[in-house]
């Protein structure tokens, strides 16, 4: 019967998550924004939790919620200015709506981070000689240092020039793209919301104080009772086993632990008997320890059978997720031949590359049979989906 049910459930899941898209969002209201990370955290990490409805929108563990931002409004006054508009010129969109164009700074030009493809058009429009020199293909190296950092208004304010035509702007500047968050929670818990997990990015460069496009709306400009148009984005390849006793290791340092929240809640909800393990990293435990209480609760009564935890800045030595999988290698390798599926979620560039290692030397190390073998085995996992990664 169980498996019935779990079946039923992820059939109509898969209905009703094609009723929205990217340019037919569903309008889902915010219930809770609360800060996750304590007052002397150096992170700002926030819960937030959306109200769906009835009949709403339905998803799977392993899913994210793709969320359609929108730019600041001191952003894009400021744009306005600096190109000398008033913002009521008449537009049109990509798609031939009719729109004015403070409303297109707004909500479909991207004017935050500064895209290769519009400095070279602004290059082109201006005929700046150090501009033009810049994005020539053997100045590569200045052309990126060039980019990061800087922001659209950044780019007019340097190099200005006069457009005549407003509709210019959508030639010059990329459509304001979806950011994916991925769902921290089980529907099968909590039928009517779906909750997110979000890091919000602040910073400061060339003297201006920065913020992520959508990570600074989510942390300062949605408060509950707001809406915020989402749809789901589907992720096939990060789905808890289909086998419902297969042990489950998971990876999730920072906010890459919102989808084995989602896992543990699913669990809980008598979606499966999964064994667990997951690894949880950040920077201090009495600052950052994202979900402690659940996750305690949930390592106290079973749903949970380990929990390994690296906090880097609690002593002199700093101590990562993959230190404590090393610390861990013999049982992992025990998990890891029992079928274990090993998921990873988070930083694609250091910390996903650093597990990989770490798994690689238990096996290694804990089959008798060299790095060779190990590279095989881990292979053998890819091509059997064990080793599933969601990472950005």
């Amino acid at each position: 019967m169980q498996s019935e049910a779990i079946d039923t459930f992820e059939a109509s899941a898969r209905r009703q998550r094609v009723l929205y898209t990217r340019n037919h969002p569903y309008a889902a209201t915010v219930l809770v924004n609360r800060l996750l990370t304590g007052p002397a955290s150096e992170k700002e990490t926030r819960h937030l939790e959306l109200s769906l409805g009835r009949p709403g929108i339905q998803y799977l563990p392993g899913d994210s919620a793709g969320v359609i931002p929108e730019n600041r409004s001191e952003a894009v006054e400021e744009v306005l200015r600096l190109m000398g508009f008033t913002g009521d010129e008449p537009v049109t969109d990509f798609y031939g709506g009719a729109l004015d164009l403070r409303k297109a700074l707004t909500s479909w030009l991207m004017i935050g981070k500064l895209s290769s493809s519009t400095v070279r058009g602004w290059a082109k429009l201006t005929g700046n000689a150090e501009l033009t020199a810049l994005v020539l293909p053997k100045n590569k190296k200045n052309f990126e240092d060039f980019l990061w950092g800087r922001e659209f208004p950044d780019l007019v304010e340097q190099y200005a020039v006069k457009l005549g035509d407003p509709q210019q702007m959508f030639k010059l500047l990329p459509r304001l793209s979806p950011r994916l968050y991925s769902i921290s929670s089980s529907q099968a818990l909590y039928p009517d919301t779906m909750h997110v997990s979000v890091r919000v990015v602040r910073y400061e460069s060339y003297g201006r104080k920065r913020q992520g496009v959508c990570s600074g709306q989510l942390g300062e400009r949605t408060p509950e009772g707001a809406v915020l148009p989402i749809f789901i984005h589907s992720n096939q390849l990060f789905r808890l086993p289909a086998d419902m006793d297969a042990p489950v290791v998971m990876v999730g340092p920072g906010t890459g632990v919102a989808p084995f929240r989602a896992y543990l809640e699913h669990k809980e909800a008598g979606c499966g008997r999964w064994p667990m393990w997951l690894f949880f990293g950040e920077q201090r435990a009495s600052q950052d320890f994202l979900y402690q209480d659940e996750l305690l609760a949930w390592q106290k009564n079973g749903v949970l059978q380990r929990l390994d935890t690296a906090f880097s800045r609690d002593q002199k030595v700093k101590i990562y997720v993959q230190q404590r999988i090393r610390e861990q290698s013999a049982e992992l390798w025990r998990w890891l031949e029992q079928g274990a599926y090993f998921y990873v979620c988070g930083d694609s560039q250091r910390m996903a590359p650093d597990v990989e290692a770490a798994v690689l030397e238990a096996v290694a190390v804990h089959s008798g049979k060299g790095a060779e073998y190990a590279a095989e085995y881990l292979a053998r996992m890819n091509k059997q989906k064990r080793y599933l990664k969601d990472v950005y």
